[in-house]
This record gives structure tokens, C-alpha cells and sequence, in this order.
């Protein structure tokens, strides 16, 4: 049966804004195999003031948390807010063990802002729904749990990440000489290579699909 990934890209955020914050485990909040294999979005916990700052128009958000800034490691969880006015604005309700599992400590700081692109994966009865769209084709959001958005099929790939070209038609495999992307990028002017690529159409080959908010 397809699996897919679904990577969603939303042009409407040019620059998020970034907020410092107190990042707070609760033990209230569910982190478990569903949330991991990116099925379902886990939530946290925001003052509606703070939700506010960042407006996130699909109520999704990245927290970042700096393990060590100066060697730029970092942990990012990407998750739907949820309003809770007894949180402090400046606060993020995590949960506890996902703050356990990564840091091994029940609160920290770290950032918040508004997701720039996330990803969710599918299967059955959804992943067949999609097969046979092409790049171009138009999907509805609630598909995937966003009943007020479309989204654009603007790529994809496989498990060996070759990647779909709208150029290619069908869901065939094929080697082509390429110029430019996707599938190669030239080291040098004028650099022409012999490429395997997918064609445009979905198919069950496939592992990940990029899309974009239009």
C-alpha cells in the first residue's frame, strides 16, 4: 500500500518572526508513535497573546531549542498550537516527554515561530487518492487535515530520491541529460550530466511529495 510524505510549503511566510522563549514540559500533553512518524501534529500549549504575535494562520508552529548555539545544534519540533490563557505569554507548553527524551530535562529556552513548511505522512485510504495527479494538479487541504487551503503538486521523490520532472510525462523512470534541476545541479557553466528521473505523475513508487499553498 503508498505511504506517502507530504511536504508543505506556504509562499505566504516570508519572514517569520522569531520569538525567545521559556519552553516548559507538561505532562498533560501526549508525544507518542503517531506524533514521531509525523501522522499526527502533537500540540502545544500558547497564551492566546503570543499566538497573536506569531499568527499562525494554520495554527502550526516550529519551537527550536538550542542544545549549543555556539556549535549551532539544535532540536525543532513542529506542532499545532493550542490557546491556554493560564500559560505565561512569554511560555511554550511542550510535552514533558518529549522535553525528556531530546534534552533530558523538564524545561528549557528556546524560540518560536510560524512554520514556514511542514510535512505530514499519509496512508491509506488518502495516499490512494493521490495517485495519478501531476505536477500542477491541485489537492484539497482537508486531505490532509487543512479544510480551508489548496495545495500544488510542485515535485516529489522516491525511496533513492530521484526526483519527479514535470518535464518527463507519466510515472516512468528514465535517464535524461540535464542542464539544471531537479535531479542535478552543475558545478560548472554550461555542465550537462546523464540523470535517472521520475516522470510527473504520482505513483505508488513514490515516498515524498512536495506541495505548496496557493
Amino acid at each position: 500500500m503508498p505511504e506517502y510524505v507530504i511536504v508543505v510549503s506556504d509562499p505566504r511566510v516570508k519572514k517569520s518572526r522569531v520569538i525567545p522563549v521559556r519552553v516548559v514540559g507538561l505532562e498533560n500533553l501526549e508525544y507518542e508513535e503517531k506524533h514521531k512518524e509525523q501522522r499526527v501534529f502533537p500540540i502545544v500549549k500558547m497564551n492566546p497573546r503570543l499566538i497573536d504575535m506569531i499568527k499562525p494562520e494554520l495554527g502550526i508552529v516550529v519551537v527550536r531549542i538550542w542544545k549549543n548555539k555556539a556549535a549551532r545544534e539544535k532540536v525543532s519540533f513542529v506542532a499545532k498550537a493550542t490557546e491556554d490563557p493560564s500559560i505565561d505569554v512569554m511560555t511554550v507548553g511542550v510535552p514533558l516527554s518529549f522535553l525528556t527524551e531530546k534534552l533530558g530535562t523538564s524545561q528549557t529556552m528556546g524560540e518560536v515561530f510560524r512554520a514556514p513548511s511542514f510535512q505530514i505522512r499519509v496512508s491509506e485510504p488518502v495516499a490512494s487518492r493521490l495517485i495519478g495527479l501531476k505536477i500542477g494538479d491541485k489537492i484539497d487541504g482537508k486531505l490532509i487535515g487543512f479544510p480551508n487551503i489548496t495545495l500544488e503538486v510542485r515535485g516529489g521523490s522516491d525511496l533513492a530520491g530521484f526526483p519527479m520532472r514535470a518535464d518527463v510525462d507519466g510515472s516512468v523512470k528514465k535517464y535524461l541529460l540535464l542542464s539544471a534541476g531537479p535531479g542535478f545541479r552543475p558545478k560548472e557553466k554550461g555542465e550537462r550530466r546523464r540523470k535517472l528521473v521520475r516522470g510527473n505523475t504520482i505513483s505508488p513508487e513514490l515516498v515524498q511529495i512536495n506541495t505548496a499553498i496557493v
